[in-house]
């Protein structure tokens, strides 16, 4: 993962992002979405930090971004978190590299719990979010459909050790 720089997403970067979105919508096994939201649907969706791209020669290779998991204050340090990497440079380490960066900046911002949904056959994010410091803490069973199909989501969480311990 030489010459990867990890910056701060911006308004500019979303034609990028949104064609690794389509990427991982493509698969099939990232995400309940169908198509890729206007920019506008997805910015206000999305916390406006914690939002990250990796980029090698401004060449965007994936994204990460987090997401407020309910507008209730009692949950207002706990964060749902979206990574992406293009197909092209998936299995390399990148998305490892762009979680760790996440992680970091969240507890500055004092979220101290991140979740996460994944498809059981989503193996290769699976593998990611227990490669840093995720939990498996249970299973939604048939709690979405996808092109018809009831699918089930694998719910996983990390807990900072430095923000929210008392």
């Amino acid at each position: 993962m030489n010459d990867i720089t990890i910056r701060t997403m911006l308004s500019t970067d979303w034609n990028s992002v949104a064609n690794i979105y389509q990427e991982g919508i493509d698969t099939g096994i990232a995400t309940f979405e169908t198509n890729v939201p206007t920019y506008k649907a997805w910015n206000s969706a999305h916390m406006s930090t914690c939002r990250f791209v990796a980029e090698n020669n401004h060449h965007i290779l994936g994204w990460v971004a987090l997401s407020p998991v309910s507008n209730r204050c009692v949950y207002g340090g706990v964060a749902e978190i979206s990574v992406y990497i293009s197909k092209n440079s998936r299995g390399n380490g990148l998305g490892k590299l762009l979680l760790q960066h996440v992680i970091t900046a969240s507890e500055q911002e004092g979220i101290w719990t991140l979740q996460s949904g994944v498809f059981p056959t989503n193996y290769g994010s699976i593998k990611l979010h227990e490669a840093t410091g995720f939990r498996k803490i249970g299973k939604r069973e048939r709690v979405g459909k996808l092109h018809g199909k009831w699918v089930d989501n694998v719910l996983f969480e990390r807990r900072s050790s430095v923000v929210g311990i008392d």
